[in-house]
């Protein structure tokens, strides 16, 4: 089974902002793949694909600096320790804004991250581990001119050409995944 977990904020007052593209590509997703609800907790939900037994789509419900604590419930719910009693990452792959990497791009690795994202810090100490999968959505599109740190600019809502992106590059997420990256 392969979880994919999108980072976000929840509630409807995050819910166009630029820290919630990881919640943005779940949606993309459960719908696309005709999902229906598995699991609702406190700290996340989950979808099950219809037509992909294999496939569980979460978004954590955590506020993303406690994302670790969404994340290590679900891998518990969803993979379950191997004989060594360790949790099993191994088909854990969790997708999160990135402000080092311009809008419209994205980056697939494992145990890369961005310079500072509190989500992925809080999901390392909670697993104790940086060797999971990340999708790595760019969602910088930030001006010299009219500056803004980082922690700010990520909490304000796209603007809608800078959605109308972001939502097109989701498509060459799942592609890219698909042949590359065993997803579907």
């Amino acid at each position: 089974m392969k979880l994919i977990v999108g980072l976000g904020n929840p509630g409807e007052k995050y819910k166009n902002n630029r820290h919630n593209a990881g919640y943005m590509f779940i949606d993309y997703m459960v719908k696309s793949l005709n999902c229906y609800m598995a699991k609702k907790t406190k700290s996340y939900l989950t979808m099950q694909p219809s037509n992909h037994a294999t496939i569980l789509l979460a978004k954590s419900l955590t506020f993303m600096n406690l994302s670790g604590k969404a994340v290590k419930q679900l891998i518990r719910y969803c993979l379950p320790a191997g004989k060594a009693g360790k949790l099993d990452i191994r088909n854990l792959i969790i997708v999160h804004d990135d402000l080092d990497i311009p809008i419209g791009k994205f980056k697939i690795q494992k145990g890369i991250g961005p310079k500072l994202h509190n989500g992925i810090e809080s999901i390392e100490n909670s697993l104790g581990t940086k060797e999971f999968w990340r999708i790595r959505v760019g969602v910088d599109n930030r001006q010299q001119t009219s500056w803004i740190d980082g922690e700010t600019y990520v909490l304000k809502d796209f603007l809608p050409q800078e959605k109308k992106i972001i939502t097109s590059i989701f498509p060459k997420i799942v592609s890219r995944f698909k042949n590359e990256f065993w997803l579907i």
